[in-house]
C-alpha cells in the first residue's frame, strides 16, 4: 500500500508544474515596450513590429530593422542601416513564454555564446 501512496503523491506533485503558455502569435505584429539597465539607469525602447519589419524608437531617434522568423516564437532580427560593425551583428531572439499583455524572451547574437533575457510588453 505503501508504494501506491508514493506514486499518488508524485502524480500530485507533478501535475501542479506545467509548461510556461506560449502563445507566441499573439506577438508577431504590434507596439511594444522594452526596459533595460543600461549602465546605471533603466532605459526603455518602444518598437513596431510587423511580420517583416520592426522600427525601434530609443533616446528619440528611430531605427530600421529586418526580421525573419524561424518558427512561431523565434525570430532574427538585423539592422537595415547598420552604423558600425556591432550592428551589423544579427540577434537571434527566442520567446520563452507569454501572458495576456507581454512575453518573455532570451536574446544574443547570432552566433555568439552570451544570452540574456527580457520581457516585452504589448502596448496595442
Amino acid at each position: 500500500m505503501r508504494p501506491f501512496f508514493a506514486i499518488f503523491f508524485l502524480f500530485l506533485l507533478s501535475s501542479c508544474f506545467s509548461p510556461p503558455e506560449r502563445n507566441c502569435s499573439d506577438f508577431k505584429t504590434g507596439t511594444f515596450t522594452f526596459e533595460a539597465l543600461i549602465g546605471t539607469e533603466i532605459e526603455t525602447t518602444t518598437f513596431v513590429r510587423n511580420d517583416s519589419i520592426e522600427i525601434d524608437y530609443f533616446r528619440g531617434k528611430a531605427d530600421t530593422s529586418s526580421i525573419r522568423w524561424i518558427n512561431d516564437c523565434e525570430y532574427i532580427v538585423k539592422k537595415i542601416n547598420p552604423k558600425n560593425m556591432a550592428e551589423k551583428k544579427a540577434v537571434h531572439i527566442r520567446i520563452l513564454s507569454t501572458d495576456n499583455q507581454s512575453y518573455t524572451f532570451e536574446y544574443g547574437i547570432v552566433g555568439g555564446t552570451g544570452k540574456e533575457k527580457g520581457t516585452a510588453v504589448k502596448v496595442k
